[in-house]
């Protein structure tokens, strides 16, 4: 089998990458992809419900980004830095993304906002990561609703008008350095008219951290090593997942974030269980899928572990023949793009 990173490149012409949201969220441009006839359609996102059938399970990621994007100073020298909190490891450490991290080391200290907040580097890591103890009086997030930007990915060159279109309409969690950006398309009147369809919506959390960010650089997939991040899955949850199981409905995964939920939890136990941990799964093709049939996601990177999880779902050359068919039908790429159901 080959497992070169190069085959999961595409051609992708730089203005298809969105860089602001649709102007109503279900308004987006859906691609349907039957993987059993091999079919590809073009849809409205809002049209999504004619795919969706009474006692299928929609399984969301209700992770809500925190505005971890901060841009402080050194003390002593003022040098400006800028820093992403990525994971909260308790008592107040966070690992963090630095910009110009060279000049952060064991002791160094950055404001924010005149003094509001401050972090101490306490750990030197690798790729610009930093341990920092963050020390603030008060309530550590409306501290970062004052003094914080939204995390947007590299590739959107503008900070977001309204902070709320980089957030579903369902983000309830605070944690994540990146939205779980399948979601955006969902309104709360579209999860009504599902739920009165007969089809059940159930939550799950997972923090999305630097993995997200991360481009593959190694050319044999294998040698990639994936980041880790935290989810939960409540009791609730995982019995009404089993029911669903049980009785053969389908389970359809709002995103790769919900996916890898999932699909990581169903490998480890062989079933779903009510369970708060770590997982750094990487879904590639040859991969079995034993927890979700379905899935609604975006447009992804060429290159990235994303590519690789649909691919592994929908076969890769399926999925480069729907992605050039998206380019040339101008669909609008990455975080603020267009969705794809991929369905049997």
């Amino acid at each position: 089998m080959d497992y070169s990173v190069d085959q999961f490149d595409f051609y992708l012409p730089e203005e298809l990458i969105a860089q602001s949201p649709s102007e109503q969220r279900d308004h987006s441009r859906l691609m349907v992809l039957d993987t059993t006839k091999k079919t590809i359609e073009h849809k409205m996102f809002y049209d999504i419900i004619d795919y969706l059938h009474e006692g299928d399970v929609l399984v969301r990621n209700n992770s809500k980004v925190i505005p971890a994007r901060l841009f402080g100073v050194k003390e002593n020298t003022g040098a400006h830095v800028e820093v992403l909190l990525l994971k909260d490891h308790g008592n107040n450490l966070y690992e963090c993304l630095c910009g110009n991290a060279k000049v952060i080391k064991v002791g160094t200290i950055i404001d924010f906002g005149n003094g509001e907040l401050k972090a101490v580097c306490k750990e030197v890591c690798d790729e610009g990561i930093r341990m920092m103890e963050l020390v603030y009086n008060g309530i550590l997030y409306e501290i970062l609703d004052k003094l914080g930007k939204m995390p947007l990915p590299p590739y959107i060159h503008k900070q977001c008008e309204d902070n709320s279109r980089y957030q579903t309409v369902y983000a309830k969690v605070e944690g994540s350095a990146a939205a779980p950006t399948a979601g955006f398309h969902f309104t709360n009147e579209l999860f009504d008219k599902i739920k009165q369809k007969g089809i059940e919506v159930l939550d799950v959390t997972l923090h999305i951290g630097l993995g997200t960010f991360r481009p593959v650089k190694t050319n044999n997939i294998l040698e990639h090593h994936m980041h880790s991040e935290e989810f939960e899955m409540t009791q609730e949850v995982a019995v009404k997942l089993n029911k669903a199981k049980q009785e053969n409905r389908r389970i359809i995964a709002i995103g790769t974030t919900s996916t890898r939920t999932l699909e990581a939890i169903y490998k480890k136990y062989g079933k779903f269980v009510a369970t708060k941990e770590s997982t750094n799964i990487f879904i590639y093709p040859g991969y079995k899928y034993e927890a979700i049939d379905a899935l609604i996601t975006n447009f992804h990177l060429p290159k990235s572990t994303l590519i690789m999880l649909v691919s592994a779902l929908a076969g890769k050359d399926f999925i480069l023949k729907a992605y050039n068919e998206a380019v040339k039908e101008k669909y609008r790429f990455f975080s603020f793009g267009d969705a794809m159901f991929i369905h049997e």
